[in-house]
């Protein structure tokens, strides 16, 4: 299959490397032409710009940022828009608002171009691997028609619904990461506080009810205070924006997602956006005046 890919950033890349893998023919594009050589280097075909990656391709996929980045990469200067022909169909994998996701699609139907919103969950361990967690929104005979494709990506494909369900989905994911990491690192500082070893109290619980992929993903990085960013603080803000203005919109209190939404605003003013959301114990650290750091 002819795939236009725009957006290779931490996950983006990865996950087109993946598709040429699967024997996918790509026409990608990014700003950054350091992420375009790591694609073009696993046989991709690098593109001018969205409009000549769409120009070349039957399905377009976007990995971008948020919302104000899909609509320019689809209606920009030389975006998809300008390139696609009638019959293209653009995924959007992005994590954005899921009234944006049907705003774009409404727009793009004139046009005779077709929209699924599919985004992702797993970081960037999962991008590599091609295990990623896939959520989408949008037409069922679109859905059928390019799963087998999606799949080249992940481990677990799902319908959810009509165009922004898949972010809906997305957006409740991280609503469910975020104040999951938080308790976590509520509970890690709380033991060593306690004069108890985190360490051991995660592998004592860890097994147990309050085990999840989660803890076992993210207590490791912190007991190492290791932050390397698989998915950042500052991405993860945005995704809670979205969350909270949708959540909002339908007059629906979310007040563990608000809680936890305070603690990231507390971490990017302390010049940590850049970090692994594994750094909100950094949050609880400095509220207790303790680290959970491994001592040596």
């Amino acid at each position: 299959m002819k795939v236009g890919f725009i957006g290779l950033g931490i996950m983006g890349k990865h996950m087109a490397v993946n598709l040429i893998k699967a024997g996918h023919e790509l026409t990608v594009y990014d700003h950054n032409q350091s992420n375009m050589d790591f694609v073009v280097a696993a046989g991709g075909v690098q593109a001018a710009d969205g409009a000549e990656a769409a120009a070349a391709s039957e399905v377009v996929i976007t990995m971008v940022q948020n919302s104000p980045q899909v609509r320019d990469a689809v209606f920009g200067e030389n975006g998809i828009a300008k390139g696609a022909k009638p019959g293209t169909v653009v995924i959007d994998m992005s994590s954005i608002d899921p009234v944006e996701s049907r705003r774009i699609c409404a727009e793009l139907e004139p046009l005779g171009i077709g929209m699924l919103d599919a985004p992702v969950s797993g970081g960037e361990p999962k991008a590599i691997d091609g295990s990623l967690s896939v959520m989408v929104g949008g037409e069922k005979d679109l859905f059928d028609r390019y799963y087998d494709m999606l799949m080249a990506m992940a481990g677990s494909v799902v319908y959810v619904g009509p165009i922004g369900s898949g972010n809906v989905a997305k957006l409740a994911n991280q609503m469910i990461v975020a104040s999951n990491i938080a308790a976590v690192s509520e509970a890690l500082t709380f033991a060593r506080k306690a004069g108890t070893d985190p360490e051991l109290v995660f592998q004592a619980i860890r097994g147990g009810l309050a085990g999840s992929t989660v803890m076992d993903a993210k207590a490791p990085m912190m007991l190492a205070g290791n932050y390397t960013p698989g998915f950042r603080i500052a991405l993860h803000t945005k995704d809670l924006t979205n969350a909270l203005n949708a959540a909002h919109a339908i007059h629906m209190p979310v007040p563990v997602t608000a809680a936890v939404m305070e603690m990231l605003q507390f971490l990017n003013n302390a010049d940590c956006g850049g970090d692994d959301h594994s750094a909100i114990v950094k949050y609880y650290e400095c509220i207790s005046s303790t680290s959970i750091v491994k001592e040596d």
